[in-house]
């Protein structure tokens, strides 16, 4: 049977073998001893969290509606002038065919009109979409109350 020795705790100064020659006289200053390593910083406790989240309990404003619009607004705002300077900066004339149809018109108000047109098209997409959607909510509350 072996036996091994022990080796300490870590953060635990290990004492350094005398020099070859014999022990320390004594009044003679101790050999240093091997620095320890750095100890980890301990892990921060968890907060507590309440059944709703610990975000309600930091100290930071509600968010409101007004707040919201307040955003809203904002933002609108700044698309509404990126949206004059382009109209600004476009004002050449351009010829727009289309199908039959021909005409002049400057090149922002053609662009205007077709990211328009996009959106008008994207939002009747949408809507049939959803009106499909609820139509079938509908049917499955109903199936599932007569069921």
């Amino acid at each position: 049977m072996t036996v091994t020795p022990a080796t300490p705790p870590e953060g635990v100064d290990r004492p350094v073998p005398p020099a070859a020659g014999g022990s320390t006289p004594p009044g003679a200053p101790t050999p240093p001893t091997e620095p320890a390593p750095p100890a980890e910083p301990a892990a921060p406790a968890a907060p507590a969290k309440s059944s709703r989240g610990s975000r309600r309990s930091e100290a930071r404003p509600e968010r409101t509606r007004a707040g919201a619009i307040w955003v809203g607004v904002g933002v609108a705002t700044l698309l509404l002038v990126a949206l004059l300077i382009f109209v600004a900066q476009n004002t050449r004339s351009v010829t727009i065919s289309f199908l039959w149809f021909e005409g002049q018109a400057p090149l922002a108000v053609a662009l205007l009109a077709a990211g328009v047109g996009v959106g008008l098209v994207s939002l009747l997409i949408g809507t049939v979409r959803i009106a499909q959607l609820r139509r079938e909510v509908a049917h499955t509350r109903r199936d599932a109350s007569a069921g």
